[in-house]
């Protein structure tokens, strides 16, 4: 489904990315774990089409996103929840849903996507009339991944989402991602937090100085001795 092949990102004369290959298969939850400055950002940003690679592909279906610029690559089924979630704070939650539908014209199928995101999030449905600013930063995480599945996207870039969140708030978010996962959504998640990322993953990559440093079923890598010490703490 996506495919990325020796990609290689510069900023300036900092060489951020150093030949980056990996692939996420329809239906799978991959995990890309590293050290902050790793490259985590930098790779979802390249995919998404943010950012211009040096050199190497990004296929998704066939598809070379490197030649499409970001609102088309939305068209074409992939979406991207920012680290951070930059909601619009001064609208409401549904103004800022219905903003992540733009680039659709149905505004049957717009309802019909709002009700889906609202299903996966009852607390969104409660509080649709109330500003993004003056939700929690869980309620926001929420917000901007239903934001993000207004497209009916086929795969969805996660971006630290349990950034800056209390302890219990990080089950909930992890709980809602495999929620996700089990509906069939392709996910591709870049997560701190290794041990909750690994758990509800079915592979992961680990990124290293720019660099795939290992890579396998992530359950193996959770049992893996230079993945516990240097991630999981162990």
């Amino acid at each position: 489904m996506l495919e990325i092949k020796d990609l290689n990102v510069f900023y300036g004369a900092i060489h951020a990315l150093k030949g980056v290959s990996l692939t996420v298969d329809e239906g799978e939850l991959v995990s890309l774990i590293g050290a902050n400055g790793a490259g985590k950002t930098t790779t979802l940003h390249t995919i998404s089409g943010l950012i211009t690679a040096s050199s190497g592909t990004v296929m998704l279906d066939g598809q070379d996103l490197q030649k499409a610029s970001p609102h088309r690559i939305i068209n074409m089924g992939l979406a991207h929840v920012p680290e951070g979630r930059h909601v619009f704070a001064r609208m409401t939650v549904e103004e800022n849903l219905r903003m992540g539908a733009y680039i659709l014209k149905d505004q049957k199928k717009i309802n019909e996507n709002l009700e889906k995101v609202y299903s996966h999030f009852p607390r969104l449905k409660e509080r649709w009339k109330q500003l993004a600013g003056t939700l929690s930063g869980g309620e926001q995480q929420m917000l901007a991944t239903g934001r993000a599945l207004m497209t009916d996207p086929r795969i969805v870039l996660m971006d630290e989402p349990s950034m800056g969140l209390s302890p219990l708030l990080v089950k909930e978010i992890f709980s809602i991602i495999q929620q996700l996962h089990d509906s069939g959504i392709t996910i591709l998640l870049v997560e701190q937090n290794a041990k909750m990322a690994l758990a509800i993953s079915d592979r992961a990559y680990v990124l290293e100085t720019g660099c795939i440093a290992m890579s396998g079923k992530a359950s193996e890598l959770a049992e893996d001795d230079r993945v516990r010490k240097a991630y999981l703490g162990a």
